[in-house]
């Protein structure tokens, strides 16, 4: 693909997995196509389904001031998720579900080209550093994936049930304002 309109254009009506059958809409993502900073998501969740885009119900507005308190807004960053289908009852991703959306994600984080991805949760990090490892064992240490620094953190909706959790999330980020800051 050329550019993230037309991978989106391509991902219309998609069939590729059992998901297709319980969406209401395809969330490709949205932001800054050419941004610095990536965020990576699990999935969509019933907002998401509903509005057709990433991170806009309580866990995106959580997403949002942690995005501000590192002095960016979301028009400068990009947001995804690896699968871009909701899960009926917000259950976890499947492997095979992961399987059939890693295509999109790789050709979205090849033409965005961050400098920096953001993992959001197990299921992201595990997805983008194709390992097993526990999130509460990768977070707040900067690892690599496709040449690319990713640091794994908490998701925001684990936050919202954790919110003592937000201090470890506050530190992760500040490594990313500081790594993009001197570079």
């Amino acid at each position: 693909m050329h550019d993230l309109g037309a991978l989106q254009k391509h991902l219309e009506g998609c069939p590729r997995c059992k998901l297709s059958k319980t969406r209401t809409h395809i969330v490709f993502g949205q932001g800054n196509p050419k941004a610095q900073l990536l965020f990576v998501g699990e999935a969509p969740g019933r907002d998401e389904d509903e509005q057709g885009l990433a991170f806009v119900g309580r866990a995106g507005q959580l997403l949002t001031k942690i995005i501000e308190a590192i002095g960016k807004t979301r028009d400068d960053v990009y947001i995804a998720n690896v699968l871009k289908c909701r899960p009926p009852n917000n259950r976890n991703p499947e492997p095979d579900e992961v399987a059939s959306c890693r295509p999109f994600l790789d050709e979205q984080i090849r033409l965005i080209a961050p400098r920096v991805i953001v993992t959001l949760g197990t299921f992201a990090a595990q997805a983008i550093l194709e390992t097993d490892e526990p999130i509460g064992r990768m977070r707040g240490h900067w690892r690599t994936a496709r040449g690319v620094r990713v640091m794994p953190t908490f998701h925001p909706a684990f936050l919202l049930r954790s919110p003592d959790r937000k201090k470890d999330v506050w530190e992760d980020m500040k490594l990313v304002r500081d790594f993009l800051a001197n570079q």
